[in-house]
């Protein structure tokens, strides 16, 4: 009869996220987790079976962590560019903007090459653009084209900020969307 779990899945795995996030996934070891999550090295063998489920685990819990937050996101925000503006912030909190432009990119690395983490990724990047779309265009399909435009600046943005640093990662990000947004009208 197997043990009940002391720890639930997504306590563990929110735990290991950090530690993925400082160690990178190559350098997340049974070891490394255990002593992040409080669990025996052996615990998680048996719970994920290979460090590369655990690491993928771990991205796929990201994921509804994400998804989560975009639909919390999607349904306070008013139904304006400018709500779609705050919507983008919503998603990239200042205080983690550092360690999520560095880390965060070996992260998506994973989520690139793992085709279960890219269709995970490439549907919240869909269910994004909609609810960016509907802030942009009443026509739905010009909507998700905007949509998709307007993720692909945040990102760019989000991207080049982690390069220059002159301002803070949201001011600079919201003067980007907002002079596109400006375009637009």
């Amino acid at each position: 009869m197997a043990r009940p779990k002391t720890i639930p899945d997504e306590q563990v795995l929110d735990a290991l996220l950090d530690s993925l996030m400082e160690s990178g996934p190559d350098g997340l070891t049974f070891a490394r987790a255990a002593k992040a999550c409080g669990l025996s090295p052996a615990t998680l063998v048996q719970r994920y079976g290979a460090r590369e489920a655990m690491v993928q685990a771990i991205l796929l819990r990201a994921w509804d962590r994400l998804d989560a937050e975009t639909e919390a996101a999607d349904a306070v925000e008013a139904p304006t560019p400018e709500g779609a503006i705050n919507l983008l912030l919503r998603l990239m909190p200042p205080k983690t903007a550092e360690r999520d432009a560095s880390n965060g990119l070996l992260l998506l690395r994973e989520d690139i090459r793992d085709p279960v983490l890219r269709r995970r990724g490439a549907a919240w990047g869909h269910r994004l653009a909609e609810a960016l779309g509907r802030r942009l265009s009443k026509d739905p399909t010009h909507g998700k084209r905007l949509g998709w435009q307007m993720a692909s600046l945040w990102q760019g943005a989000y991207t080049w900020w982690a390069f220059t640093r002159e301002e803070p990662p949201d001011r600079a990000i919201c003067r980007v969307l907002e002079e596109w947004v400006a375009r637009l009208k």
